[in-house]
Protein backbone atom coordinates (compact mmCIF):
# COMPACT_ATOMS: atom_id res chain seq x y z
CA UNK A 1 0.00 0.00 0.00
CA UNK A 2 1.46 3.32 -1.06
CA UNK A 3 1.20 6.43 1.07
CA UNK A 4 -0.43 9.23 -0.88
CA UNK A 5 2.12 11.87 -2.00
CA UNK A 6 0.44 14.64 0.01
CA UNK A 7 1.16 12.68 3.20
CA UNK A 8 4.76 12.10 2.19
CA UNK A 9 7.46 14.38 3.68
CA UNK A 10 9.19 14.94 0.29
CA UNK A 11 8.05 15.17 -3.36
CA UNK A 12 7.56 11.54 -4.42
CA UNK A 13 7.56 9.93 -7.87
CA UNK A 14 6.52 6.27 -7.84
CA UNK A 15 7.25 4.31 -11.01
CA UNK A 16 6.75 0.66 -11.83
CA UNK A 17 10.03 -0.01 -13.63
CA UNK A 18 13.17 1.80 -14.77
CA UNK A 19 16.71 0.85 -15.70
CA UNK A 20 18.00 2.89 -12.74
CA UNK A 21 16.33 5.40 -10.44
CA UNK A 22 19.54 7.47 -10.54
CA UNK A 23 19.36 7.65 -14.34
CA UNK A 24 15.65 8.52 -14.21
CA UNK A 25 16.22 11.34 -11.74
CA UNK A 26 19.28 12.70 -13.57
CA UNK A 27 17.27 12.89 -16.79
CA UNK A 28 14.41 14.61 -14.98
CA UNK A 29 16.75 17.18 -13.40
CA UNK A 30 18.31 17.92 -16.79
CA UNK A 31 14.88 18.58 -18.33
CA UNK A 32 13.15 20.67 -15.66
CA UNK A 33 13.54 22.42 -12.33
CA UNK A 34 13.17 19.81 -9.61
CA UNK A 35 12.51 20.49 -5.94
CA UNK A 36 15.21 19.49 -3.46
CA UNK A 37 14.60 16.05 -1.86
CA UNK A 38 12.50 14.92 -4.85
CA UNK A 39 12.52 11.14 -4.54
CA UNK A 40 12.01 8.52 -7.25
CA UNK A 41 11.05 5.06 -6.05
CA UNK A 42 10.70 2.07 -8.37
CA UNK A 43 9.02 -1.31 -7.93
CA UNK A 44 11.72 -2.83 -10.15
CA UNK A 45 15.09 -1.80 -11.63
CA UNK A 46 16.41 -3.56 -14.71
CA UNK A 47 20.00 -2.43 -14.16
CA UNK A 48 20.53 -0.88 -10.74
CA UNK A 49 24.16 0.17 -10.35
CA UNK A 50 26.53 -0.40 -7.45
CA UNK A 51 29.80 1.19 -6.34
CA UNK A 52 32.13 -1.11 -8.29
CA UNK A 53 29.95 -1.37 -11.38
CA UNK A 54 28.06 -4.27 -9.83
CA UNK A 55 24.36 -4.76 -10.47
CA UNK A 56 21.87 -4.92 -7.60
CA UNK A 57 19.65 -8.00 -7.45
CA UNK A 58 16.09 -7.21 -6.45
CA UNK A 59 12.84 -9.10 -6.86
CA UNK A 60 9.96 -6.86 -8.09
CA UNK A 61 7.87 -5.24 -5.31
CA UNK A 62 10.02 -6.75 -2.56
CA UNK A 63 12.66 -4.14 -1.85
CA UNK A 64 13.24 -0.41 -1.53
CA UNK A 65 14.87 1.04 -4.66
CA UNK A 66 15.02 4.81 -4.71
CA UNK A 67 17.00 7.93 -5.53
CA UNK A 68 16.71 11.50 -4.29
CA UNK A 69 18.29 14.79 -5.25
CA UNK A 70 20.00 17.50 -3.18
CA UNK A 71 21.36 20.87 -4.28
CA UNK A 72 24.05 21.47 -1.62
CA UNK A 73 25.60 24.53 -3.25
CA UNK A 74 26.84 25.65 0.19
CA UNK A 75 29.12 22.60 0.41
CA UNK A 76 32.64 22.65 -1.01
CA UNK A 77 33.53 19.76 -3.31
CA UNK A 78 36.38 18.69 -0.98
CA UNK A 79 33.72 18.04 1.70
CA UNK A 80 31.43 15.92 -0.47
CA UNK A 81 32.02 12.83 1.70
CA UNK A 82 29.67 14.44 4.25
CA UNK A 83 26.76 13.69 1.88
CA UNK A 84 27.73 10.02 1.92
CA UNK A 85 27.96 10.09 5.71
CA UNK A 86 24.50 11.58 6.33
CA UNK A 87 22.81 9.20 3.88
CA UNK A 88 24.45 6.09 5.32
CA UNK A 89 23.77 7.23 8.90
CA UNK A 90 20.09 7.87 8.19
CA UNK A 91 19.65 4.40 6.70
CA UNK A 92 21.65 2.66 9.44
CA UNK A 93 19.64 4.38 12.15
CA UNK A 94 16.31 3.50 10.53
CA UNK A 95 17.32 -0.16 10.14
CA UNK A 96 18.45 -0.11 13.78
CA UNK A 97 14.79 0.31 14.76
CA UNK A 98 14.04 -3.16 13.31
CA UNK A 99 17.11 -5.18 14.26
CA UNK A 100 20.51 -5.08 15.96
CA UNK A 101 24.02 -5.40 14.50
CA UNK A 102 23.61 -2.82 11.71
CA UNK A 103 26.81 -1.00 10.73
CA UNK A 104 28.30 1.10 7.91
CA UNK A 105 30.99 -0.62 5.85
CA UNK A 106 33.25 2.15 4.59
CA UNK A 107 32.53 4.10 2.55
CA UNK A 108 28.75 3.62 2.60
CA UNK A 109 27.48 0.03 2.34
CA UNK A 110 25.11 -0.95 5.14
CA UNK A 111 25.75 -4.30 6.77
CA UNK A 112 23.99 -6.63 9.17
CA UNK A 113 26.75 -8.62 10.85
CA UNK A 114 28.88 -9.81 7.88
CA UNK A 115 26.10 -9.49 5.28
CA UNK A 116 25.13 -6.61 3.00
CA UNK A 117 21.60 -5.26 3.37
CA UNK A 118 21.97 -1.95 1.52
CA UNK A 119 24.05 -0.39 -1.22
CA UNK A 120 24.40 3.34 -1.88
CA UNK A 121 25.70 5.13 -4.98
CA UNK A 122 26.13 8.92 -4.76
CA UNK A 123 26.82 10.98 -7.88
CA UNK A 124 27.88 14.60 -7.38
CA UNK A 125 27.95 17.30 -10.05
CA UNK A 126 30.40 20.07 -9.24
CA UNK A 127 30.28 23.76 -10.14
CA UNK A 128 33.59 25.46 -9.44
CA UNK A 129 34.67 24.65 -5.91
CA UNK A 130 31.20 23.63 -4.71
CA UNK A 131 28.64 20.88 -5.27
CA UNK A 132 25.87 21.86 -7.67
CA UNK A 133 23.78 18.69 -7.47
CA UNK A 134 23.95 15.40 -5.60
CA UNK A 135 21.87 12.33 -6.51
CA UNK A 136 21.90 9.40 -4.11
CA UNK A 137 20.71 6.01 -5.33
CA UNK A 138 19.87 3.43 -2.71
CA UNK A 139 18.86 -0.23 -2.73
CA UNK A 140 17.72 -1.79 0.55
CA UNK A 141 16.77 -5.46 0.83
CA UNK A 142 13.49 -5.40 2.72
CA UNK A 143 11.07 -8.26 1.99
CA UNK A 144 13.04 -10.55 -0.37
CA UNK A 145 12.99 -14.13 0.91
CA UNK A 146 15.97 -15.52 -1.01
CA UNK A 147 18.74 -14.34 -3.34
CA UNK A 148 20.01 -16.07 -6.49
CA UNK A 149 22.79 -13.83 -7.86
CA UNK A 150 26.52 -14.40 -7.44
CA UNK A 151 26.72 -11.54 -4.93
CA UNK A 152 28.66 -13.03 -2.00
CA UNK A 153 26.67 -11.97 1.04
CA UNK A 154 23.21 -10.39 0.54
CA UNK A 155 20.62 -10.36 3.32
CA UNK A 156 17.16 -8.82 3.69
CA UNK A 157 15.29 -7.46 6.67
CA UNK A 158 12.78 -10.28 6.21
CA UNK A 159 15.56 -12.90 6.41
CA UNK A 160 16.83 -11.31 9.63
CA UNK A 161 13.52 -10.84 11.45
CA UNK A 162 11.02 -13.12 9.69
CA UNK A 163 8.66 -10.13 9.25
CA UNK A 164 7.33 -8.25 6.22
CA UNK A 165 7.55 -4.44 6.15
CA UNK A 166 5.73 -1.53 4.52
CA UNK A 167 8.34 -0.30 2.04
CA UNK A 168 6.93 3.23 1.85
CA UNK A 169 6.86 3.58 5.62
CA UNK A 170 10.57 2.68 5.74
CA UNK A 171 11.25 5.18 2.94
CA UNK A 172 9.32 7.95 4.71
CA UNK A 173 11.32 7.46 7.91
CA UNK A 174 14.64 7.41 6.05
CA UNK A 175 13.85 10.66 4.23
CA UNK A 176 12.88 12.35 7.51
CA UNK A 177 16.22 11.28 8.99
CA UNK A 178 18.13 12.53 5.94
CA UNK A 179 16.34 15.88 6.15
CA UNK A 180 17.32 16.17 9.80
CA UNK A 181 21.00 15.44 9.07
CA UNK A 182 20.95 17.78 6.06
CA UNK A 183 19.86 20.65 8.31
CA UNK A 184 23.01 20.04 10.38
CA UNK A 185 25.08 20.25 7.20
CA UNK A 186 23.40 23.51 6.22
CA UNK A 187 24.31 24.97 9.62
CA UNK A 188 27.86 23.59 9.28
CA UNK A 189 27.34 21.48 12.41
CA UNK A 190 29.36 18.56 11.11
CA UNK A 191 31.09 17.31 14.28
CA UNK A 192 28.16 15.10 15.42
CA UNK A 193 27.90 13.63 11.89
CA UNK A 194 31.59 12.69 11.77
CA UNK A 195 31.55 11.30 15.33
CA UNK A 196 28.43 9.21 14.76
CA UNK A 197 29.73 7.90 11.43
CA UNK A 198 32.98 6.65 12.96
CA UNK A 199 31.10 5.02 15.86
CA UNK A 200 28.89 3.22 13.34
CA UNK A 201 31.66 1.68 11.23
CA UNK A 202 31.70 -2.02 10.37
CA UNK A 203 34.69 -3.71 12.05
CA UNK A 204 35.39 -0.60 14.10
CA UNK A 205 37.02 -2.71 16.82
CA UNK A 206 39.84 -5.24 16.53
CA UNK A 207 42.15 -6.49 13.78
CA UNK A 208 40.61 -7.72 10.53
CA UNK A 209 41.73 -8.97 7.14
CA UNK A 210 42.04 -6.63 4.16
CA UNK A 211 43.54 -6.78 0.67
CA UNK A 212 45.19 -4.00 -1.32
CA UNK A 213 47.34 -3.92 -4.48
CA UNK A 214 50.20 -5.53 -2.52
CA UNK A 215 48.18 -8.42 -1.11
CA UNK A 216 46.43 -9.44 2.12
CA UNK A 217 47.15 -7.98 5.55
CA UNK A 218 45.71 -7.61 9.05
CA UNK A 219 44.80 -4.14 10.30
CA UNK A 220 42.52 -2.09 12.51
CA UNK A 221 40.56 1.03 11.59
CA UNK A 222 42.14 4.23 12.93
CA UNK A 223 39.79 6.82 11.44
CA UNK A 224 38.19 8.17 8.29
CA UNK A 225 39.62 11.49 7.16
CA UNK A 226 37.31 14.39 6.12
CA UNK A 227 37.73 13.72 2.40
CA UNK A 228 36.73 10.07 2.96
CA UNK A 229 40.17 8.42 3.14
CA UNK A 230 40.21 5.30 5.33
CA UNK A 231 43.22 5.05 7.67
CA UNK A 232 44.20 1.54 8.75
CA UNK A 233 47.00 0.46 11.08
CA UNK A 234 48.58 -2.90 10.33
CA UNK A 235 50.31 -5.41 12.64
CA UNK A 236 53.61 -3.54 12.41
CA UNK A 237 51.82 -0.34 13.54
CA UNK A 238 52.30 1.13 10.07
CA UNK A 239 49.43 3.41 9.04
CA UNK A 240 48.00 2.99 5.55
CA UNK A 241 45.58 5.37 3.82
CA UNK A 242 43.06 4.36 1.15
CA UNK A 243 40.56 6.15 -1.05
CA UNK A 244 37.52 4.38 -2.50
CA UNK A 245 38.19 1.06 -4.27
CA UNK A 246 41.86 0.99 -3.18
CA UNK A 247 41.32 -1.58 -0.43
CA UNK A 248 39.01 -4.56 -0.04
CA UNK A 249 37.52 -5.98 3.15
CA UNK A 250 37.99 -9.75 3.28
CA UNK A 251 34.74 -11.14 4.61
CA UNK A 252 34.24 -14.33 6.58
Amino acid sequence: MMLSPELFPVPLIHIRETNSTNNYLQTLCAKEKVEEFTTVVADFQTSGRGQRGNSWESEPFKNLLFSFVLFPEFLEARRQFLISQIVSLAIKEELNTYTDDISIKWPNDIYWKEKKICGILIENDLMGRNINQSIAGIGININQEEFHSLAPNPVSLYQITGKQYDIFEVLKNIMLRIQSYYKLLQKDETAPIVTQYEKSLFRKEGMHRYRDANGEFLARIVCVEPEGRLILEDETQNQRGYMFKEVEYLLK
